[in-house]
């Protein structure tokens, strides 16, 4: 940059205090600068091109930036609500231009030292619009410091344009007869499933592709959205006894066709056409294909034409979701089985229907079908991913998590690039038997096959999952990004700022703000017992006792009244709490209770669960028996653990003996070694 004129730092500073002015406003921009300069927008574009060597756009994104980063060092905010002052309304956004200006996100502000300004012999413009520039001569410096990390960069996307990721988008009936769509719909899911068997693969999940049915956009719009580098194009017809089907295998990045071929086949050869489709997919993209993966893809479910017909129809209304499809759709499963007694996908598709539709009831009314049907798939093909999925849903569904899980990995195994198993194994390590870095692995191999999902809601929801998943793990900027991704993407998602509260309370420790946030949340519905329970629990963590009360005696009025046996792991609180009312006899039957919840419990909690409890009691010898249990357990625990530990009422006393602090200083040093191991193992594995 040369030096400065009396008139460029003149008309500098008035730009940046006309930016200053509306830097909360994320609509100021290149037009609203140049009707307040009173220019035109081409002459303010050459002036500031020719003085700084940025467009205006960069100018004012720079200015931005630097506003946040003297809030980031200078205020309380959180990272969210820096960038809403500096006017980035989507914080994700911001995070991102954050590390492209700076080197890394603004959750490291505090650890790091403040930049520094390099002196160059120019005339001072202004401390603000000075350091605009510097980051140009700053890169210059620190190029031997940030080599490494853009060297890491540069590999990873060199890494992932090589790889073979790849996405089937619906095939087109060509047929004026409606009644073939189930047919090519049909046989566009073979096609997928064939190749989802395929692990050299990364294969995008059918949800993923069915946004783009009616798209209009180009190729490459939808591979950069999808982050995929081949898209595979069909359409098709039958006519009389003959499926005539044309697939296309396209290059995302250049929108170039590689290969293309008509099929024309007799309906009897149906299950050699979809084996020889991805065959000729796989070979043009040079895919290796093991001999189990082979034996896999040419495996014929059915011998029975008129069968597979049904099953079809019946997988089509599966696909379409909905009670009522659901069921209409195991008619057709059952009308297959008629036709062929041995037809284990049809036995496993049949089962699956039955779980989705009692997933979310109290009543479990076809839970007997569901056993018959996934011990049925299994007793005919037990190898079949499927019969293996269904045998896992009928655990879940009877709540025998432990016995479900094999199935579900030996399913994986069988289908590798199985966005249902995936997703199901994620929530299971949320859920079920808690595993914090498993938890993340799965959401973050949800995401790359979910990428761009059906439509935004389903979207919204992976990316609340990959948040909280981020979150439990200790990856707190990052939770946030994906959380408002989840937002941004479905506002009325009733979960996303519920767990948008704790990560800001990871980010600013203000509980009051987090209880503020959570009664927003409830007074939009009522009956969220959920919201209730936590602003009981954050009332007590804040010694709040009365709020406390209020909040767990409506939580406890309604799990009676509903009938509902859940958060019985927090009963211990509610416990002390109605013990702080005086209600005494209640307090210690809620105690008791969550004693005896203890004694049933498998997960890695247990310990600390029995900590806690003797340390109320006051037996700090018991408790620190039990806690030395729990410091030498594998922490893959939840992040919540960490931030909420200390502040509980519980350990008051507790927490200032000297064993205590040693072993808490263990459980926190190895929960943050495990915190950079994880990602460590997720960049290998190509999912970071």
């Amino acid at each position: 940059m040369t030096d400065l004129s009396a008139q460029e730092k003149e008309f500098l500073d008035q730009v940046i205090a006309k930016i200053d002015l509306h830097i909360a406003e994320e609509e100021f921009g290149v037009s609203e600068l140049a009707e307040g300069m009173n220019m035109s927008r081409s002459n303010l574009l050459r002036k500031i091109k020719k003085i700084t060597n940025l467009s205006v756009s960069q100018f004012i994104n720079q200015a931005r930036l630097e506003r946040a980063m003297e809030l980031l060092r200078g205020s309380s905010w959180n990272v969210s609500e820096i960038s809403h002052q500096v006017g980035f309304n989507s914080p994700s956004y911001f995070i991102k231009c954050f590390r492209e200006q700076y080197g890394y996100p603004p959750g490291e502000v505090g650890k790091r030292s403040e930049p520094v300004l390099v002196e160059v012999d120019v005339q001072p413009v202004s401390k603000t619009v000075y350091r605009k520039w510097i980051p140009f001569l700053f890169g210059i410096i620190a190029l031997i410091v940030l080599a490494g990390i853009w060297m890491k960069q540069d590999f990873f996307k060199e890494k992932l344009s090589g790889e073979k990721s790849i996405i089937v988008l619906p095939f087109k009936n060509d047929s004026s007869d409606s009644s073939n769509v189930y047919l090519i719909n049909g046989l566009m899911e073979a096609t997928l499933n064939n190749l989802q068997k395929i692990k050299d693969l990364r294969v995008l999940s059918r949800t993923s592709a069915e946004k783009y049915r009616e798209s209009t956009k180009s190729i490459s719009e939808m591979a950069n959205e999808l982050n995929v580098n081949y898209l595979v194009e069909g359409s098709g017809q039958k006519v009389g006894d003959i499926i005539v089907l044309n697939i296309q295998l396209i290059d995302g990045a250049k929108d170039r066709h590689l290969w293309s071929k008509q099929y024309r086949r007799e309906v009897s050869d149906i299950f050699a056409l979809q084996q020889e489709i991805s065959k000729d997919i796989a070979k043009e993209i040079q895919a290796v294909i093991t001999p189990e993966e082979k034996s896999r893809i040419e495996k014929v479910p059915t011998d029975n034409l008129m069968a597979y017909d049904s099953f079809m129809k019946g997988l089509d209304l599966l696909n379409k979701g909905g009670d009522e499809n659901l069921l209409e759709s195991v008619s057709y499963f059952d009308k297959a089985i008629q036709q062929d007694k041995s037809f284990a996908l049809a036995y496993a598709c049949a089962g699956m229907a039955f779980y989705y539709h009692d997933m979310f009831r109290s009543e479990k009314e076809h839970l007997d079908q569901l056993s018959v049907y996934s011990d049925k798939a299994m007793l005919y093909d037990p190898s079949l991913g499927e019969s293996l999925t269904a045998k896992a849903m009928y655990y879940l569904l009877k709540k025998e998590y432990s016995q479900a899980l094999p199935f579900l990995e030996k399913g994986l195994e069988s289908r590798p690039n199985s966005s249902q198993i995936i997703g199901m194994l994620a929530d299971f390590y949320a859920n079920n038997l808690p595993d914090t870095e498993k938890y993340l692995e799965y959401a973050l191999k949800g995401i790359q096959l979910d990428a761009g999902a059906g439509d935004s809601v389903a979207t919204s929801y992976l990316y609340l999952r990959l948040g909280n998943a981020l979150i439990q793990t200790g990856f707190v900027d990052e939770s946030m990004i994906y959380i408002d991704k989840s937002i941004a993407y479905f506002s009325g998602n009733p979960f996303s700022r519920y767990v948008k509260a704790f990560i800001s309370f990871a980010q600013d420790n203000n509980l009051r703000h987090s209880r503020e946030l959570l009664k927003i949340e409830f007074a939009k519905d009522t009956s969220r017992f959920d919201i209730l329970q936590d602003l009981g629990k954050i009332s007590y963590y804040l010694r709040d006792y009365d709020s406390a009360y209020y909040y767990y005696e409506r939580f406890n009025t309604f799990r009676e009244e509903q009938k509902l046996n859940v958060y019985v792991h927090e009963n211990m609180l509610i416990g002390i709490v109605y013990e702080k009312a005086g209600k005494i006899e209640e307090g210690s039957q809620f105690i008791e209770s969550y004693r005896n919840y203890l004694e049933i419990d498998q997960t890695a909690y247990k310990n600390l669960g029995l900590t806690m409890y003797y340390a109320h009691e006051g037996d700090f010898e018991k408790a620190l028996t039990y806690f030395r249990l729990f410091g030498k357990e594998d922490h893959h625990i939840q992040f919540w653990v960490i931030l909420f530990l200390n502040k509980d009422p519980i350990v008051d006393e507790f927490k200032n003996l000297p064993e205590f602090k040693k072993i808490w200083a263990g459980v926190e040093k190895e929960f943050w070694d495990n915190n950079a191991k994880t990602r460590t193992r997720l960049e290998e594995m190509g999912l970071w």
